[in-house]
């Protein structure tokens, strides 16, 4: 879904649970950033390894990027952006909940959680996308 949207890159917001789920990704055309769930930490010792050996960047949340004039924070469970430095933040990524999230800190930071995409709620599962010129999110069900 990602190489046809033809998108730059792809942030994981959490919960890989399994070294050959990342596998599944070394098809992307682009590179794939991401953090750690709380369904992850045992796993981590396998994740690792395959992580680096695919060219992913993987590691606790929050996860801080500056990527065209944006600065975008990465977390799994929304309650860690309690402790992240959230100051200039244009983007807020999170996952978790498992429910969709398109909504707007009060300073004004594009929150965003396209829901679903583990395969646990049938016919609910998407992907978002988004652009960051605009911070327009687009929902890519499957």
């Amino acid at each position: 879904m990602f190489n046809d949207a033809g998108v730059d890159r792809v942030i994981h917001t959490g919960d890989i649970t399994r070294p050959k789920t990342l596998e599944l990704f070394e098809a992307l055309n682009a590179p794939l950033w991401g953090v750690y769930g709380n369904n992850d930490q045992e796993e981590i010792i396998y994740l690792d390894p395959v992580a680096e050996r695919l060219g992913f960047r993987f590691q606790q949340p929050p996860l801080m990027l500056d990527w065209c004039e944006r600065r975008i924070v990465v977390v799994h469970d929304p309650l860690e952006f309690d402790g992240a430095d959230l100051s200039g933040c244009d983007l807020m990524l999170h996952g978790h909940t498992h429910r969709r999230r398109i909504e707007h800190s009060e300073d004004g930071a594009l929150i965003f959680n396209p829901g679903e995409c583990a395969g646990t709620i049938a016919g609910l599962n998407a992907v978002g996308v988004l652009d960051l010129a605009t911070l327009r999110p687009e929902i890519l069900s499957f």
